[in-house]
């Protein structure tokens, strides 16, 4: 067998039909890349001219005249093949230490053990760690990722709306009825109205204390995955005038309602209940005339950023505005996404990453209990690995080492 490298169609053919394809892999995210001055090579094995092992890798940076090589969720091969694995990593370490690599990294798009949807793992389930002692065998050391290494995700498999919703948790279940009476609609944004989007996830940000991406990542996202029909920006807006008109109605309905009511002691349970929409209905109400006065008549609640690609939809950034959360806008597309990718023959849904799903108290616990309700599971995959290329790599540890040191 010997590593060589691909066309970027060559690497196209394999990739979209490979059982761990993923977004990341593509030449799409190559050439974003390439705008941050990052090098790409599509590189694969060949066995009797056939391609049994491949990935995109990205190269970069400088260390001694050194280059760091990524393959972001490469790379894409059969990781309970041994054999396969030795051969394939024996021959890209030749490659990339003749291309002035001093390391090489990857992330994987593999599980590691199945679990379910609280994150334990199953009897009886898959699990790949033998994989982890293969790669240690070849002399990888796990390191972290970039890329989330926890994910939670929904099988659509042959599934419709209705069987689906009838295992997602019932307050999501509850939510989502209001949500759909609601006058809430989503749409998708265009090229020119991303900023639109990006007032979202900018504010969620700073909310949230997470590093947003820029405008022009999401402009290029969309540059790069739009012609292919393997991107969505949507956003979930409001009108202001139809939101009071319907409140209005309902308070009026609900007065109505209590006005017919006698003052029989039997009637004081309904009697209650009523007040207490009234009241909520009024809070609402006057607090919708408030949204008009400094908003205006159309308000933008929620936004999502959607990838199509393979068998999945990968729900992948998203935003709100904290003082419009009660909303439960992003419930709306959810509702929609869901049903598109249904409709559309995707296999999963993919939530995308979580970051803790044991401790209830933690502040990032909430990411995960909002997807929890969907009824999925929680994803492990395999995750980061480096593979030390040439004797720079234990230079730069020793002066990482150094460094770290001098900060305590």
């Amino acid at each position: 067998m010997k590593l060589c490298e691909l066309t970027e169609q060559e690497f196209r053919n394999f990739l979209d039909n490979h059982p761990l394809k993923t977004f990341l892999q593509t030449p799409e995210i190559a050439k974003l890349r390439t705008q941050f001055g990052w090098k790409t090579y599509y590189v694969g094995l060949k066995k009797e001219d056939q391609i049994v092992a491949a990935t995109m890798m990205l190269s970069g940076g400088n260390f001694l005249g050194k280059k760091i090589f990524y393959a972001p969720r490469g790379v894409l091969i059969d990781y309970q093949d041994e054999a396969l694995l030795h051969c394939f990593f024996i021959e890209l370490k030749k490659f990339i230490k003749n291309h002035q690599g001093y390391i090489f990294k990857m992330d994987p798009y593999y599980e590691l053990v199945e679990r379910d949807i609280d994150g334990n793992t199953i009897t009886n389930g898959f699990n790949h760690n033998n994989t982890i002692s293969y790669l240690h065998n070849i002399g990888f050391r796990e390191t972290f990722s970039e890329q989330a290494k926890w994910m939670f995700v929904l099988d659509i498999n042959g599934k419709s709306y209705e069987e689906l919703k009838g295992s997602f948790r019932s307050s999501t279940k509850n939510i989502l009825n209001k949500v759909l009476k609601s006058n809430i609609t989503v749409r998708e944004l265009g090229y020119n109205e991303l900023d639109l989007f990006k007032k979202l996830t900018e504010e969620t940000s700073e909310r949230k204390h997470f590093e947003d991406k820029s405008l022009t990542y999401y402009q290029t996202m969309y540059q790069l995955f739009s012609p292919l029909n393997q991107i969505k920006f949507l956003i979930a807006e409001i009108n202001v005038l139809e939101y009071i008109d319907n409140l209005k109605d309902e308070l009026h309905n609900t007065e109505a309602k209590l006005n017919k009511l006698s003052n029989a002691k039997a009637n004081d349970g309904k009697r209650k209940e009523l007040n207490i929409i009234v009241d909520s209905t009024t809070r609402k109400l006057n607090n919708a005339e408030k949204i008009k006065n400094e908003e205006g008549n159309n308000l933008i609640l929620s936004g999502g950023m959607f990838i199509l690609y393979g068998d999945e939809v990968i729900y992948l950034y998203s935003g709100n505005y904290k003082k419009y959360l009660e909303f439960n806008a992003q419930y709306k597309i959810q509702y929609e996404m869901i049903n598109y990718a249904i409709q559309n023959h995707y296999k999963r849904y993919n939530f995308y990453g979580i970051t803790e799903f044991k401790d209830k108290t933690h502040k990032d616990y909430g990411v995960y209990d909002f997807k929890k309700g969907f009824n999925g599971k929680v994803i492990e995959l395999i995750g980061g690995f480096e593979l030390p290329i040439a004797f720079h790599y234990k230079i730069h540890q020793i002066l990482s080492l150094l460094k770290n040191k001098g900060r305590k």
